[in-house]
């Protein structure tokens, strides 16, 4: 039986990750430095903490456009455990999880 799941991720791999969090944090750098001497209001409140869900949802979304039954059974069950657990890390490890077994064994 081949492991070839545990695999060290390639250069290309580790280069996707790292654009990934500067994009990420840089984010939330910029918007700390843009807002960190002023106050906001309730509403923008409200819609900075909505941006994060947003992002993921723009993320996702495109993937229930497949066709892979491994895919579909991936979304799915994560919404499921999204909407039990309400724990974004939770949920995202449980996606990864579940993807990688689906795709390795099928």
């Amino acid at each position: 039986m081949s492991f070839d799941f545990l695999a060290l991720p390639g250069a290309y791999e580790l280069v996707v990750i790292a654009a990934m969090v500067i994009a990420t944090y840089s984010t939330r750098v910029i918007g700390w430095l843009l807002l960190r001497d002023r106050e906001v209001s309730p509403r923008l409140a409200r819609v900075l903490d909505a941006a994060p869900a947003c992002v993921m949802m723009a993320i996702v979304a495109p993937s229930f456009m497949t066709t892979d039954i491994r895919d579909l059974v991936t979304l799915f069950l994560t919404v499921g455990v999204a909407y039990k657990t309400k724990n974004m890390p939770v949920t995202v490890i449980f996606a990864v999880i579940l993807n990688g077994l689906l795709h390795h064994f099928f």
